[in-house]
């Protein structure tokens, strides 16, 4: 898959199949909706692409608003959506600045510049909630008028259910605060996950007895924080089990950066006490044990890890005892 920060890049294709959105988190939703671009990239002899847009829009304007608290929790980091992207057969995603500039189109002036002369769409599938332009004027009649007269089909996918209930970002989000996440399991179609590089820490972990390996977020607020029972992937050939703790550790720093620690049960000997750092790992968060807490201390600190250690490492023994009953 080819990504491209805008659309004026010689490497781009020359015609396209297009979807528009933000795709956080790439829940069962956006999956079908890239499968049917997918299909109908495929059928026209055209690559599949994705216009996504970073900042998120309400990140943009809960800044211009000067109100910080409406801009969304984020579900994935922009490493995770390209990553799910790309998973889901996508050939190429194009990732444009949302700007003053982008906010100032009009409908119209965003299907010329953006759709006709930057991507040169020849396919437009779009969701049924579509809206864009200045003041979100532009909507699927909009686009529809707009490719009869440019050249280019339009398509719209209705709302994707899973148990009687629409899939959204919006969804995931409230499933994630909550901490539910066999739910967000089940409206992701598949673990929730945070990758990243492996980075340099406090080193505290050591002291604690409690060796971690850090994965910074990218972003000042999360969907879900708190401590997960985990499952890490990219350190050996197989899975390694853990807990992890998602947030800013009030009990160590100040900062407010939010960080992802995980500690492995099992670390890998032939990695050495220093072989994980800048390694590429895949963290599922399986099962919320408690909130992030602030202690009086690294006393009260290594004793509330050691006892998320026990529970994380119950939480698998019960998975295993009913994954026997499974198969008797």
């Amino acid at each position: 898959m080819q990504v491209f920060r805008g659309f004026h890049h010689a490497a781009l294709a020359p015609a396209c199949a297009l979807t528009i959105g933000n795709f956080d988190g790439v829940h069962r939703g956006h999956q079908a909706m890239l499968a049917l671009l997918r299909n109908e990239a495929q059928h026209r002899g055209l690559p599949a692409t994705v216009l996504t847009f970073e900042p998120h829009p309400r990140d943009y304007f809960a800044e211009l608003a000067g109100k910080p608290e409406l801009a969304p929790a984020r579900i994935a980091t922009l490493r995770d959506k390209l990553s799910e992207l790309e998973r889901c057969g996508v050939d190429q995603v194009v990732i444009l600045p949302f700007d003053a500039r982008l906010v100032a189109l009009s409908p119209q002036d965003f299907i010329q510049q953006v759709i006709v002369d930057g991507l040169r769409a020849r396919y437009v599938l779009v969701g049924d909630d579509f809206r864009f332009g200045a003041k979100r004027a532009g909507d699927y009649a909009t686009l529809d008028a707009a490719g009869v007269a440019h050249g280019f089909d339009v398509a719209r996918m209705m709302s994707y259910e899973v148990r009687g209930l629409r899939v959204s970002s919006s969804v995931v989000r409230e499933a994630l605060t909550a901490g539910d996440m066999a739910r967000v399991a089940t409206l992701l179609g598949r673990p929730y996950t945070v990758s990243g590089h492996v980075v340099h820490g406090q080193k505290l972990g050591r002291s604690l007895d409690c060796r971690t390996l850090n994965v910074r977020f990218g972003h000042e607020k999360p969907a879900t924080t708190g401590i997960f029972v985990v499952r890490t992937h990219g350190l050996a050939g197989h899975p390694l089990e853990g807990v992890a703790s998602l947030g800013v550790r009030p009990t160590v720093t100040e900062t407010g950066r939010v960080l992802l620690e995980v500690h492995c049960f099992d670390w890998p000997a032939d990695l050495g006490l220093e072989g994980g750092y800048g390694k590429i790992v895949r963290v599922e968060l399986l099962h919320k044990l408690r909130d992030e807490a602030r202690y009086d201390g690294l006393d009260a600190l290594q004793a509330a890890i050691h006892k998320d250690i026990a529970d994380a490492k119950g939480f698998f023994q019960a998975q295993g005892r009913q994954t026997t009953r499974d198969r008797i």
